[in-house]
């Protein structure tokens, strides 16, 4: 399954020189958080480099790029999860993708996270900004 994980965010960031533009960058990640104790489900939406806590997880979004629309749609998102209750330990690392959130997912017995979309699209290398 991670092998699959890897495959994926490879074929996603490459960019050789004929695919150069074969993902948008973004500056915020949308994504979905579940309780599972609760079942409050939230909606975060954070910049990339920025932390936000959910329960007792601190979320830290890395990266978000999304595919051009001339491209079948996907946005991935490279997130760093701790648990900050108990041990302060890193739980997930890597790179989860909105079309098949099972194939990068949190393993966790209370929270479940996902991504939903990425938003505030940066400007494109040459200066102007691209909208999908």
């Amino acid at each position: 399954m991670r092998r699959l994980a890897v495959l994926g965010a490879t074929l996603l960031l490459a960019a050789p020189a004929a695919h150069a533009a074969a993902t948008l960058p973004h500056g915020k990640v949308v994504l979905q958080g579940l309780d599972k104790v609760t079942a409050r489900v939230e909606q975060i939406e954070l910049r990339v480099g920025e932390e936000i806590l959910f329960g007792s997880l601190a979320i830290t979004a890395r990266a978000c790029l999304e595919t051009p629309p001339t491209e079948p749609p996907e946005s991935a998102a490279f997130l760093e999860i701790d648990e900050r209750e108990s041990l302060d330990e890193r739980i997930f690392s890597g790179w989860m993708f909105a079309s098949s959130p099972g194939l990068s997912a949190l393993e966790h017995p209370v929270y479940d996270v996902w991504v939903l979309d990425c938003a505030d699209p940066l400007p494109a290398p040459g200066g102007s900004a691209t909208q999908p």
